[in-house]
């Protein structure tokens, strides 16, 4: 990971500092390097590609337990225990009902929608299905983790919570936001310890109205400028045509994403700082520490770095991306971490796993 920092100033947006203070502080460190995680990402890639996919369950096997191993607190790093053959079976079934879908969509429209219909009613049973499966194949200290939500949940938070916020034309976003990361984080547990998860709904729309009201400016004064030139341009060379206008019409676009690219920075680090501050494990708080500016140095280096070496660098993008998440988590323990309880817990579904995959989905903790 790079050491370089950007000059510009940087804003803390952790939550407020919570009292009393807990008896130690436990960072979570990431040893893994770029140049290491580059031979597992490339050979999963060509294996993948030899095997017509066959191999991809191994070579998510494979990526997850080298994630876990390097990331470690308190000493002790985390374990990934997920079968290949399970994940595979997973991926069959998701493959199946996805190209499924596929194939009734171009046959017949009308058919391709009865096919949806079903399809998307499933999907919070799988999102379910997939935490229970992610989280038990998870374990720290040989415990494992454990996820005890209900479908009903589920459904609520992946399906009614989705359609609810699309007709209130966003409206409820951020109060949908608030409730599926509350049933993940408040529904998971480790061992026999429940997490627990106190942000507000008030939290969530604060950050959405940061980051829209800063959006909006952004984009109005660029609106202002541009449209200024553009005037100027056609009340000073009529003649020019409108090969004259174009020039300063994609320029103008490109500002405008060059400015939504600094605004996903600071929406990510204030939801991560919100979401992990106000999560605790027991009586154990965590607490998240990113800062924006940072966060926007590495993914657009990240970016420029992908572009030039046509996705060789990908890997490395990965790594130095996860570690600056990870590393700017602390746990604020309140007592021993060795007084953890093993706990029964179901296996969860390889097909949900999957399927989250395949749709590039990310429902880890």
């Amino acid at each position: 990971m790079s050491n370089a920092t950007s000059d510009a100033p940087s804003f803390n947006f952790a939550a407020t500092p919570l009292s009393p203070t807990p008896s130690t502080v436990e960072a979570f460190t990431f040893t893994g390097r770029g140049s290491e995680y580059f031979r597992i990402w490339i050979v999963n890639i060509l294996l993948s590609i030899v095997t017509l996919g066959i191999y991809s369950a191994w070579a998510k096997v494979r990526r997850n337990r080298y994630f876990y191993d390097n990331t470690s607190v308190a000493g002790s790093s985390f374990e990934y225990h997920g079968n290949p053959i399970a994940i595979l079976k997973g991926r069959i079934i998701a493959a199946v009902l996805i190209g499924g879908y596929q194939v009734a969509i171009r046959t017949n429209p009308k058919i391709g929608l009865l096919v949806l219909i079903p399809l998307m009613a499933a999907m919070p049973w799988l999102v379910w299905r997939s935490y229970q499966f992610k989280l038990y194949n998870s374990s720290y200290r040989g415990i494992r983790f454990g996820f005890k939500g209900s479908a009903g949940q589920s459904y609520f938070n992946y399906l009614l919570l989705p359609v609810l916020s699309g007709l209130s034309l966003g409206l409820l976003l951020p109060f949908a936001h608030q409730r599926t990361k509350k049933y993940l984080h408040s529904e998971s547990k480790f061992g026999a310890t429940h997490f627990s998860f106190d942000a507000s709904i008030g939290a969530f729309y604060k950050i959405y109205a940061i980051c829209f009201v800063i959006g909006m400016l952004g984009f109005i004064g660029l609106g202002i400028i541009f449209g200024g030139s553009l005037v100027a341009l056609g009340t000073a060379g009529k003649h020019a045509g409108p090969a004259g206008f174009s020039g300063p019409f994609f320029l103008m676009i490109f500002a405008m994403y060059a400015w939504m690219f600094l605004i996903i920075p600071l929406g990510l680090t204030m939801v991560q700082n919100l979401i992990w501050s106000s999560t605790k494990l027991g009586e154990h708080q965590f607490q998240s520490n990113l800062k924006w500016t940072k966060v926007f140095f590495i993914m657009i280096t990240n970016l420029i770095a992908i572009v030039c070496t046509l996705g060789l660098f990908t890997p490395f993008a990965h790594i130095r991306a996860l570690k600056y998440r990870l590393e700017s988590v602390t746990l604020l323990t309140a007592g021993s971490l060795d007084n953890f309880i093993a706990d029964a817990e179901p296996h969860g579904s390889a097909a949900g796993e999957g399927m989250s995959d395949l749709l590039d989905f990310d429902l880890s903790l």
